[in-house]
């Protein structure tokens, strides 16, 4: 997996922001890449320590497209859901007081 990105972006919706408080953050990343590889990828770039990472390939949806509404399936993603060591914390993952 040389000269590739591994992590693709953060997942950010209201079940991956409920589980930050309990340690676990959620990544899309590439289809490749292994449950290691990924744990050194997230400790290395955000400077925290993983203890276990788990990861799901979400299947591609059917989408329709166009002026004739063609289908066409959109590619599977795989999530990765990293629990970091207790007292650890991503700031990408920290979100503005609510009213």
């Amino acid at each position: 997996m040389l000269n590739t990105i591994v992590i693709k972006k953060p997942i950010i919706s209201e079940k991956s922001l409920k589980e930050v408080s309990e340690g676990i953050y959620t990544f899309e990343v590439d289809l490749k890449a292994t449950k290691t590889l990924i744990k050194t990828e997230i400790e290395n770039l955000f400077k925290v320590h993983v203890e276990y990472i788990t990861t799901a390939i979400m299947k591609g949806k059917m989408r329709s497209v166009g002026k004739r509404r063609v289908k066409i399936k959109m590619p599977n993603i795989k999530k990765a859901r990293a629990k970091l060591k207790n007292g650890e914390k991503i700031p990408l993952f920290e979100v503005g007081q609510t009213k």
